[in-house]
């Protein structure tokens, strides 16, 4: 009977931990969502507070762009030349390679270009962002900015945001011009086409609609990561391990947003037109 009863009081005892350690985690979880709309808010108030830092903010853009810029030539040339090569087969068959050029053009200015470089971006810049905020944290920089009477959230946060939501779409729009610039070196591995009318017959198939909402979600593509990249290095714990872990989850979680942000898009798109 005593083997029975200590039983039943073991399993209430991991009940009732499993129980605390769930209503913990769920705790976790909302102070975290928290805190994150806390820091839109600042990030939104110190926006169109006075003083911007264009000097930083500038020098944010130039940042961004030019190291990004390799790494978002191969992977948009990259891009269009795949598609090309795989695309083209398929099109022989039903004698429509005429076509080729039109729907690389489309695949890439609506979705591959838009999504693959916002993804590739997340991991350059939002990791970027992540590990040097967090090392700034970590070595006290931050509370140093604060005695010092300078507002670490409108000279760090708010310029890199603003910054990687204006340089990301620019950014996906080289991809896409790059793309198509290795969609036609695709083109010509069996075929014969000049560059000129390659683009004609490609840009002969976009319309503007399917140009506008892509430009649209590239500018809340590079707000994500931005903001994602910023909270997690700006919230980084006091240890060098926090540094590694504010980069990681800052990738983790900006690739996700970005598919979510996407997929949101497409939808909308889908009902308007």
């Amino acid at each position: 009977m005593g083997k029975v009863v200590d039983f039943a009081e073991k399993k209430s005892g991991d009940f009732g931990e499993k129980t605390i350690a769930t209503t913990e985690k769920a705790g976790g979880f909302l102070t975290d969502v928290a805190d994150f709309f806390i820091f839109l808010t600042n990030i939104a108030n110190d926006t169109f507070s006075r003083g911007f830092e264009f000097k930083e903010f500038f020098r944010q853009c130039f940042q961004i762009g030019n190291k990004s810029l390799p790494l978002v030539t191969i992977t948009g040339t990259i891009m269009g030349l795949v598609l090309t090569i795989q695309s083209r087969p398929v099109l022989v068959q039903f004698g429509a390679v005429t076509m080729l050029p039109g729907m690389v053009a489309i695949s890439l200015i609506r979705e591959m270009g838009p999504v693959i470089t916002a993804l590739i971006c997340a991991g350059k810049i939002g990791s970027g962002m992540g590990a040097e905020l967090g090392s700034m944290k970590v070595t006290e920089q931050i509370e140093s900015m604060e005695v010092s009477a300078t507002s670490p959230m409108k000279f760090l946060v708010v310029t890199r945001v603003w910054a990687a939501t204006l340089m990301i779409p620019i950014l996906i729009i080289y991809a896409d011009a790059v793309g198509i610039m290795g969609s036609w070196a695709g083109a010509n591995i069996k075929g014969d086409v000049s560059f000129v009318l390659y683009f004609s017959q490609a840009f002969s198939h976009v319309d503007f609609m399917d140009f506008l909402p892509a430009v649209i979600k590239s500018f809340f593509f590079g707000a994500v990561i931005g903001i994602v990249g910023c909270y997690k290095g700006y919230n980084a714990g006091r240890g060098t391990e926090s540094v590694g872990k504010a980069a990681n989850s800052a990738v983790v979680l900006a690739s996700l947003l970005v598919i979510i942000v996407d997929m949101i898009a497409v939808q909308i798109t889908d009902m308007l037109t």
